[in-house]
């Protein structure tokens, strides 16, 4: 087994493959079903209401939404913003960090939309022949 990588501190050349090292994280949090929606969600309609957000996105939980949302307002990729009004007001839009993401995004879910059929089809051959295996 190859010897593991540590990241004990900030480096000029970050190592998502190396244990400890802060992209990794940041890798996790982005690459999230729920983060990915999310992100796209805002690039695709700009500043959304959570309950906007929550329609747009089947399937989320209140729960899950307020997380992801919170994650990554903490990692500087989306903006809340609260407008003192009756009643309170909130949206969330991406920031300029947050907007370096669409691209990115964009490319993984038009490939996801491309290539569904073969993936469905690599799928279903690999059920099929563990499925014989295990009888």
């Amino acid at each position: 087994m190859p010897p593991t990588r540590e990241v004990s501190g900030p480096t000029s050349s970050w190592d998502p493959y190396a244990r400890g090292c802060p992209s990794r994280e940041v890798l996790d949090q982005i690459g999230s079903k729920w983060a990915v929606l999310v992100l796209g969600e805002l690039g695709r309609h700009g500043a959304c209401r959570f309950t906007q957000l929550r329609q747009q996105l089947a399937g989320v939980s209140e729960k899950m939404l307020t997380r992801t949302l919170r994650t990554l307002e903490r990692d500087g990729l989306l903006l809340r913003t609260v407008y003192p009004e009756v009643p309170i007001r909130v949206e969330y839009e991406l920031t300029p960090l947050g907007q370096t993401l669409r691209g990115p995004l964009k490319a993984l879910t038009d490939w996801s939309v491309q290539h569904i059929e073969e993936v469905l089809d690599a799928r279903k051959g690999y059920d099929e022949r563990v499925g014989k295996r295990s009888t």
